[in-house]
């Protein structure tokens, strides 16, 4: 069971925190296909406390969304404690903290997996961060900084005793970056040592993936990354396979460009039209792939900056997509 404070959910899905991903308009889109938390982009500490505007549009959640996690990051505890209040002043379902980002700027400055390196400096850092804040506090961390320094029982111990509310394990090492595959077997260990809720991330790509680290492992929820990226019905199909049901062997097209369009004007909302539209341009390929001549559609994509021409070209799409299906039916007929 997946309880942090008024969220108790059996098998959680999660909507992993993304860089550049999971905006406002994402979390929204998953959450409507099955997403039981989401969480935001990870923010950095310093940016926040340096009321740096772009850091700060990152904090920015909404009711229609939750329940919804803030996730920060920082390598200087003064940076993270006041991170984390201001992060509270925008009224999150909880606050997770990333000791898990493999990327070595990051790491470098002891932040994201770099606090794997010491277990008390880690210990002491996050548990200054739950005694400044009264939301709930949870981690999001790897299994260890390399093969030969995997400590995530130790870790996940020391975070449980300084009152964090559920950890987040990606399977793999901080040397490993998204290389290889994930180890879930560490799950069923940490479940041993711990009480609090234990989510599984890493090599989560598919509907299939999530029923399979339910059946192989005591998670108490599944945290998906990648696989969420341009196919936020990830969350749908899982949740169909966990009761038995079936799920389609693909997405109509009209779902699909209808999805895509209700993505880009959240976007818009949320980030104006110019900004909406750039950043859309990488979830195209997710939306549209296996479709009829869906290589050129993108290229066309690629070239537009409104709102208002990308919706005229995907509909007119739509439409070409629609009247190629019944030429089909009819011929079969034939």
């Amino acid at each position: 069971m997946f309880k942090v404070s008024n969220i108790e959910k059996e098998k959680a899905l999660l909507l992993a925190p993304m860089e550049d991903v999971t905006d406002i308009s994402y979390r929204l889109v998953c959450r409507e296909l099955g997403a039981d938390v989401v969480y935001t982009e990870f923010v950095n500490a310093e940016g926040i406390i340096r009321k740096n505007e772009k850091t700060h549009k990152k904090l920015k959640i909404i009711d229609e969304e939750r329940p919804v996690g803030i996730q920060i990051y920082g390598g200087r505890v003064e940076a993270m404690i006041e991170a984390a209040r201001i992060a509270e002043s925008h009224n999150p379902d909880i606050i997770d903290i990333n000791a898990g980002c493999w990327v070595k700027g990051i790491v470098a400055a002891g932040a994201g997996a770099g606090m794997l390196k010491d277990p008390v400096g880690m210990q002491n850092t996050i548990k200054s961060v739950i005694d400044s804040v009264e939301t709930p506090v949870t981690v999001k961390t790897r299994i260890g900084w390399d093969h030969d320094s995997i400590n995530i029982l130790e870790v996940a111990k020391r975070l449980e005793d300084i009152g964090v509310k559920a950890i987040t394990v990606h399977c793999r090492t901080r040397s490993m970056g998204h290389k290889g595959d994930a180890d879930w077997e560490w799950i069923n260990k940490v479940k041993e040592v711990v009480s609090i809720p234990v989510a599984l991330n890493g090599n989560v790509l598919s509907a299939e993936d999530v029923v399979r680290a339910f059946n192989d492992t005591k998670a108490d929820a599944v945290m998906i990354a990648r696989g969420a990226i341009g196919y936020p019905w990830i969350f749908k199909d899982a949740k169909a396979l966990l009761a038995g049901l079936p799920i389609r062997d693909e997405i109509p097209y009209d779902e699909r460009i209808r999805v895509c369009l209700r993505h880009l004007k959240l976007a818009t909302e949320v980030k104006g039209e110019r900004r909406a539209i750039l950043e859309q341009r990488k979830y195209y390929s997710g939306y549209l792939k296996g479709l009829v001549n869906a290589s050129h559609i993108r290229q066309e994509l690629m070239k537009i900056l409104e709102y208002s021409i990308v919706e005229e070209l995907l509909l007119k799409y739509e439409q070409q997509l629609s009247q190629l299906e019944h030429a089909y039916a009819n011929f079969v007929q034939v």
